[in-house]
């Protein structure tokens, strides 16, 4: 006879988001084109989404019938402060790319984290997350050519002087 299972602190949690999410992505599946045919653009999705629908219900109707474990705690085990902290500036972050652009933004996310996490020095932060700041850039903006959101900062105008300057124009 197997031991009854236990489940851990946010468990029930985790497999009620699954079922929610997976409740969406069939309605977008079925947004597709409906269920017109088996050969429908949507049917693969759709079939796709149902199963996953299915299991996570499966999955959330067993870990519900599990009772808790009473050992593990959510906000020491599962969800430290410092996880916490670093996902609320993750979405402080997103938030602000947009409007403020990003390098200020990245900037400053990069500099607070670093010095959050690290617990070092200022000057070991503000090193590390500018010398990250210009690797991303240079990789991201001038390699690949991936437009980031200009916001605040004139970079058009700054890659323009740049490039005036190596070109010999005067």
């Amino acid at each position: 006879m197997t031991p009854p299972k236990t489940r851990k602190s946010g468990e029930l949690a985790f497999a009620a988001f699954l079922s929610l999410a997976s409740l969406v992505l069939l309605y977008n599946a079925y947004a597709i084109s409906g269920f017109e045919a088996l050969s429908a653009p949507g049917a693969i999705p759709m079939a796709t989404t149902l199963v996953m629908v299915i299991t996570t219900a499966i999955i959330f109707i067993k870990t519900n019938r599990a009772k808790p474990d009473g050992e593990t705690s959510f906000w020491v085990d599962i969800m430290p402060l410092r996880i916490a902290v670093v996902t609320l500036m993750l979405i402080g972050y997103a938030l602000a790319l947009k409007p403020i652009g990003f390098l200020p933004t990245s900037a400053v996310f990069l500099l607070v984290v670093i010095k959050y996490l690290s617990r070092r020095s200022w000057a070991f932060s503000i090193g590390i997350s500018l010398l990250s700041l210009v690797i991303i850039y240079l990789v991201f903006r001038i390699v690949f050519t991936v437009l980031m959101p200009a916001g605040i900062v004139p970079e058009g105008e700054a890659l323009a002087w740049v490039r005036t300057l190596f070109s010999g124009a005067n």
